[in-house]
């Protein structure tokens, strides 16, 4: 090669190396001005008038326990009544439907709190272990987790270990794993294709450590993410929590394992 087309080679390299590191640099600052953004917008926030114990079902009915525990999700946020939440709902349909021992009575707490990671589950295992035991947990857990960047190998562990408290306590368990990230709007492209990515990679590291520790696994993101793309109805007004809507599919994703979680604990 000429001295002349090396030197083109060399400006054409500093160029392209120049080029790459603008765009590097240009998006991490569009990340993190969305990032930005995506913090301080005002989320919809904990009805505090939403009783966090209801019973479902005829009187005299074979009672079934179940308590939620997770974040915000286990405790509805982002609709007003109790019915709509994806506890109220998963109540309804175990209710309507019928058991090996008949129709149920469904006892309905949840011990959730709004804004937990993992790490926070052991304190909620606790509180749902308190007085009469569950026969049913179901765990919503991972949006925050995912968010934050926690690493996923980490916060499934904890996830892990609380699923083999209640198990050891003799509570079946099934976990929702961290829904499709990637279809919330209240963040905008492309930190939301970057968190769709950290949801996804946190939903396996949980399947993995939830099967491990004796529990049930539904994939919320595959099973009900597209459902969450294309209809923005599933979402309540600050685009990111569900809506009456967004917990119906929910809780017909969860049944399945959920009822025959039920069955389970029917026949010790």
């Amino acid at each position: 090669m000429s001295e002349r087309g090396s030197g083109r080679a060399a400006r054409v390299g500093r160029a392209a190396a120049l080029t790459l590191i603008a765009g590097t640099v240009g998006g991490a600052a569009v990340l993190a001005g969305e990032a930005f953004v995506a913090r301080t917008r005002r989320y919809a926030q904990p009805e505090l008038g939403l009783a966090l114990r209801s019973t479902v079902g005829r009187a005299g009915a074979t009672p079934l326990r179940l308590v939620l525990l997770g974040d915000s999700s286990a405790l509805g946020v982002g609709v007003d009544r109790v019915g709509d939440t994806i506890g109220g709902q998963l109540a309804r349909l175990l209710a309507e439907e019928q058991g090996p021992t008949g129709d149920r009575q469904v006892r309905l707490s949840s011990v959730g709190v709004s804004g937990s990671r993992s790490t926070d589950l052991a304190t909620q295992v606790a509180r749902a272990l308190l007085g009469e035991r569950p026969d049913v947990a179901v765990i919503l857990i991972g949006a925050n987790d995912a968010t934050s960047a926690r690493r996923a190998s980490e916060s499934a562990a904890y996830l892990g270990a609380a699923v083999r408290r209640l198990r050891d306590a003799g509570v079946e368990v099934v976990v929702g794993t961290c829904p499709d990230l990637g279809a919330v709007r209240a963040i905008a492209p492309p930190l939301r294709q970057v968190v769709g990515w950290l949801g996804r990679r946190t939903a396996q590291a949980q399947a993995n450590a939830v099967l491990e520790a004796g529990g049930a696994v539904v994939d919320l993101g595959a099973e009900t993410g597209p459902v969450f793309r294309a209809d923005a109805g599933t979402l309540c007004h600050d685009g990111f929590h569900p809506s009456a809507d967004g917990y119906r599919v929910w809780a017909h994703a969860l049944l399945p394992a959920v009822a025959a979680a039920a069955a389970a604990a029917a026949r010790r």
